[in-house]
């Protein structure tokens, strides 16, 4: 879950979802991505985070959506990109009643400890370079512990 549902979260669903194919798990997994917020809800995600995908082989046709009561009550986990994500959600989850979703940093699992998954919207190609790689580590490792 991110800000706005374009660039980071977008990214890291596709990255989830690919490794969860690749590994013959998609049975076991239900995945998507949602916004805190509803500024760009129903657009595609952002052309840099679509090319970086592509440059990967992977597509994906996620459309931005906001966040819902249900998600909290429906997913196992709501991982996220950083600590006002973080806060923001806690927050949201305890105004639902039986949240089921463990919430947590998407970054916590990430071997190479980079807590924090930035924003790369006004940044640069290298930016969501550099996303796409700490959503794949981060997936890999939390795809790898048991659940």
């Amino acid at each position: 879950v991110s800000i706005g549902n374009i660039c980071r979260s977008p990214i890291a669903e596709a990255v989830f979802r690919k490794l969860v194919t690749d590994e013959k798990l998609d049975s076991k997994w239900m995945t998507d991505s949602a916004a805190v917020s509803d500024w760009n809800v129903g657009r595609s995600p952002d052309a840099r985070a679509l090319s970086c995908l592509r440059n990967h082989g992977i597509e994906t046709a996620h459309k931005a959506r906001q966040i819902t009561k249900e998600d909290f009550q429906t997913f196992d986990y709501i991982l996220c990109m950083d600590e006002s994500n973080l806060r923001d959600l806690k927050r949201k989850s305890n105004q639902v009643k039986d949240c089921k979703a463990k919430i947590e940093l998407l970054g916590s699992y990430d071997p190479q400890k980079q807590l924090i998954i930035e924003d790369p919207y006004y940044g640069s190609e290298k930016d969501f370079e550099t996303v796409y790689e700490q959503c794949v580590r981060c997936c890999k490792a939390f795809l790898e512990k048991p659940h």
